[in-house]
């Protein structure tokens, strides 16, 4: 199955880097020059936990010259996917699937309105990554599943394709029914540490230390919940708690979440799609959601601070 992921940050690498392991034709595309230049000239460095890879995969800075893929996985910052997508229009194909495994919620909306509706699944991983440096990753896909499916919640064959080649790269991938649900379980676990580890500065280790910090989390969780089962979804996360500790599962202490990693970067975040979200669905559902307003408002005043210097 011949691969492009649409943005190489860690998460891309973590995932793109076990598909090439396993056999999957691979292209990462991303603008970092210097890291695309690492890439190809190193291979791709792995790190998880004790052990280090170096792992041969393809990478280029832009689409051009590629012919159509079977599946494009969409991997940039949420704030970039109307750009990615439509400068990759060359490479959608009649049969192409366009799937988005951002964290958030909203992305499948717009790659819908950009490439075509019939192209479009949804998928939320639980794999991890860390930007250590170009060309070097850590990887957290120990144990670490990923869950694709239709927006209509057809058992598509395209989608039991996709699993299939995830599986194959010791990737554990299942096709639901119910994607919807999927998107909202996953919310739940960014809405759980993301703000909270980015406004603290604090690594998964040192971050569950702090008992202050969890019980924010689990009021920010439940909220999210509450707007949910308004809204009529199906959740399979059963209580704040349990999203709370699936959050971290697997991880190395020393992992940073992807919105305290932004930040590190002095890079806005991804605060409008996660817990704005909840923000925004729950003014929909009538639901109350000031631990999830507090949280929006405390990122967007570093993001701030930030952009004044």
């Amino acid at each position: 199955m011949k691969i492009y992921f649409l943005g190489a940050g860690a998460l891309g690498c973590a995932i793109g880097g076990t598909l090439a392991a396993g056999g999957s034709d691979v292209t990462l595309i991303d603008p970092f020059q210097a890291h695309v230049d690492a890439i190809r000239r190193d291979g791709l460095r792995m790190k998880d936990g004790d052990n280090e890879r170096m792992v041969k995969v393809r990478a280029v800075t832009s689409v051009e010259g590629l012919p159509p893929a079977d599946l494009v996985i969409v991997l940039v910052k949420s704030f970039h996917t109307r750009a990615a997508i439509e400068g990759a229009l060359s490479v959608v194909g009649p049969d192409t699937a366009v799937m988005s495994l951002q964290n958030g919620m909203g992305h499948e909306d717009i790659l819908a309105e950009v490439a075509g509706a019939e192209h479009v699944l949804a998928g939320k991983t639980y794999v991890g990554g860390v930007f250590l440096g170009p060309g070097h990753i850590i990887a957290g896909t120990r144990n670490k599943r990923t869950v694709i499916g239709e927006l209509d919640g057809r058992i598509s064959a395209r989608a039991a394709a996709i699993a299939a080649e995830f599986e194959r790269a010791a990737l554990p991938c299942e096709v639901s029914d119910n994607i919807t649900g999927v998107i909202w379980d996953k919310l739940l676990i960014n809405v759980s540490t993301g703000a909270l580890s980015a406004i603290t500065g604090q690594v998964y280790g040192s971050l569950y230390a702090v008992p202050e910090i969890e019980a924010a989390a689990l009021a920010a969780v439940g909220e999210a919940m509450a707007v949910a089962e308004a809204g009529g979804v199906k959740l399979s996360i059963g209580s704040p708690r349990d999203a709370w500790m699936m959050a971290a599962e697997g991880l190395p202490y020393e992992f940073k979440t992807s919105m305290l990693q932004s930040l590190e970067k002095g890079s806005i975040t991804e605060i409008d799609f996660i817990n704005g979200a909840v923000v925004r669905a729950g003014l929909k559902h009538g639901v109350p959601t000031p631990v999830n307003q507090t949280l929006v408002a405390a990122i967007k005043g570093i993001e701030r601070r930030m952009e004044a210097k």
